[in-house]
């Protein structure tokens, strides 16, 4: 993408299920789960670098002694920061106490992140700043040991709001109103009330501290998730663990969220992508499973697991988004449907360039592009194919012609090169995109001047700013006669409020398009009219049940939009011709059959609190407002 926009955190959850000294005479280290989770958040690092945490949780520890450890940090490289301290630790026992370093007892008597529990987060930020306060895993402590709650997630909540005026209302005083304390403290009221209808349950048969173990093993976690998520809006892949060891990954109804798992007899491992369980421990993509909408994997003090309903599930809407962009392209499902989007432009295309393949050069815009430019390129050979036969059906055909014919080759060329060693960090605009001329690069004496028309593929484009200021001033000058911008993604129309930080509509090209269509066709007072249905369906609490701003989409043809957008990036100097080609929400659908959450192209929400938000960030564009819509 060549904007890069903040979305998705990344989870992984690893349990033990045999004791420490297993692995240690195994591996022949006590480091086992810590160097498996530091590959499990690594190869997830490209859904968060905002920060990180990893949290430690010990099973059967002694009272007085420490059993959840956790670290955090905002630094420039937090995992690297993070794994550092821990592999210190064992670094100074190994030194210091070379014949301890093998003994578990004494390890986890006496060491800090040796328990059979972990959980690791990585962090984009959507809300609040970048401080360690603001990092996952969250803390929830009592001195009771199955009151205590370690929480981290990928999720964003429509109805904060609400859920802390809930909490209040139970009598709790929260310390933040964002969404990640609210959603911790809620799971730990009903964590609270199974903890005491355990105990009322078994007081007077059973004696402290043997009561304490009767609680932990008759603690329902299904009974608790259900209760804590049925009033949650949004989109979630919650992780917790409990203090008594007690483990679950709970997905919303829609599975807009992505969680994977996969488990042997040695452990049970939860994550956001199917990748790093391939890393990590050599798993197969078929033996990793999904988990499904509405579920949670809980895995109990002991290591035993299982798939549960929580919440009844509703019409499948995962993000696809995950499919274009987020996730890593090493998952063969998503490589291959990142390729099928870049094939099936090719119809569009092809009449944008009036079939003139010989002198058109394709070429795509650095890094999450290429696996769609390698299906563009599948598509046009299966296009050569066919046009290759037409011509040989006509008979008559010279050698010269025959030899062109059989030889003819589409050009596929790099002509973008990214810098990745350059970071644009300042935050003027115009000394932004100045810095951001330098990131892109150009390959030069490639493009016949005046003569050749140069198709770029992006995998989205969602502000169009660095297009404008940078890419396409940069490709004017190897003097194509003509430019083609072809993303891969349908048109960004409206805000996300599931885990993207997309919340203000002025800042899509396409709604930017969308307006100047208005002005431009003297329809302007129809903005009037959806602000002043939104605001009346605030008064009579219908916000959450339309999304009045697709009325004004509706009012052109997708192709009409996609000419504006190249009016609007179309820099003034521009020489070239430029045209615009996005993607169809019906060929996305096509690419990407198991991911259907769009949302952000249609405007369709699979969520009241989706309408909510969209309703809400067109009224504070109408009121002037900087502000969230969530």
């Amino acid at each position: 993408m060549s904007e890069a926009i903040k979305h998705e955190c990344g989870i992984a959850l690893i349990r033990l299920r045999k004791p420490l000294d297993y692995y240690i005479k195994k591996y022949g280290t006590p480091l086992y789960p810590v160097n498996k989770l530091y590959v499990l958040m690594e190869k997830q690092s490209n859904r968060g670098q905002d920060g990180a945490g990893v949290a430690n949780v010990k099973l059967e520890v002694a009272p007085g002694q420490r059993y959840i450890s956790r670290y955090r940090s905002v630094e420039n490289r937090p995992i690297v920061d993070i794994f550092g301290k821990i592999n210190e630790k064992y670094s100074s026992v190994l030194k210091g106490n070379p014949e301890k370093f093998r003994d578990a007892k004494w390890l986890q008597e006496n060491l800090a992140f040796s328990g059979e529990v972990w959980l690791g987060h990585l962090r984009y930020g959507t809300h609040g700043k970048n401080e360690i306060e603001n990092c996952h895993p969250m803390l929830r402590q009592s001195n009771w040991r199955s009151r205590n709650l370690v929480c981290a997630g990928n999720f964003n909540m429509t109805n904060a709001d609400e859920l802390f005026r809930k909490l209040v209302k139970l009598g709790q005083h929260p310390k933040d109103q964002g969404d990640t304390v609210t959603v911790m403290e809620k799971i730990g009221h009903f964590l609270d009330e199974e903890n005491q209808r355990v105990f009322e349950r078994f007081k007077g048969i059973y004696d402290n501290p043997a009561l304490s173990d009767i609680i932990e093993d008759n603690m329902d976690l299904q009974r608790v998730l259900h209760r804590a998520c049925r009033d949650f809006d949004g989109g979630y892949a919650l992780a917790g663990i409990t203090g008594y060891g007690s483990s679950f990954v709970v997905r919303d109804p829609a599975g807009i969220r992505p969680a994977y798992y996969w488990a042997d007899d040695e452990v049970i491992v939860v994550t956001s992508e199917r990748p790093p369980l391939k890393a990590a421990f050599g798993a197969k993509f078929e033996d990793i499973k999904e988990l499904g909408p509405g579920n949670a994997v809980i895995i109990d003090k002991y290591g035993e697991f299982g798939e549960f309903n929580i919440i009844e599930a509703t019409e499948r809407k995962a993000c696809s988004f995950e499919r274009i962009y987020f996730s890593r392209g090493a998952d063969d499902e998503i490589y291959s449907e990142r390729k099928t989007l870049g094939k099936l432009l090719v119809p569009q295309i092809l009449k944008e360039i009036d079939h003139d393949l010989e002198n058109t050069i394709f070429s795509y815009i650095p890094n999450t592009a290429e696996a769609s430019f390698y299906g563009l390129m599948a598509g046009m050979d299966e296009y050569l194919t066919n046009w290759r036969k037409e011509q040989l059906s006509k008979g008559d055909v010279t050698p010269e012609r025959l030899e062109k014919i059989l030889n003819f080759k589409p050009r596929f060329e790099k002509l973008v090169s990214k810098d990745v060693k350059l970071r644009t960090f300042i935050t003027n605009d115009n000394d932004r995109g100045e810095m951001v001329s330098h990131v892109y690069e150009m390959t030069q004496g490639v493009v016949k001047k005046g003569v050749d028309t140069i198709v770029v593929i992006d995998d989205s484009i969602v502000r169009g700013t660095t297009l404008e200021k940078s890419i396409l001033k940069l490709l004017d000058k190897l003097e194509p006669k003509k430019i083609v911008v072809v993303s891969s993604a349908p048109q960004i129309r409206y805000p996300d409020c599931y885990g993207i930080d997309m919340s203000k509509v002025r800042e899509f090209v396409a709604f930017r398009a969308m307006l100047a269509l208005l002005k431009e066709k003297g329809l302007e007072y129809m903005k009037e009219e959806v602000f002043e249905e939104t605001q009346r369906s605030l008064h009579n609490k219908k916000f959450h049940k339309q999304n009045f701003v697709q009325k004004l989409y509706d009012t052109f043809d997708y192709h009409e939009v996609s000419a504006k957008i190249a009016e609007i990036l179309k820099p003034e100097d521009l020489q070239a011709e430029l045209a615009v080609i996005y993607q169809t929400v019906e060929n996305l659908n096509k690419a990407c059959p198991k991911n259907l959450g769009d949302w952000y192209f249609t405007g369709n929400y699979p969520t009241k609190g989706g309408n909510r938000v969209v309703n809400k960030a067109f009224m504070n564009f109408m009121e002037g407002k900087e502000v969230r819509a969530y």
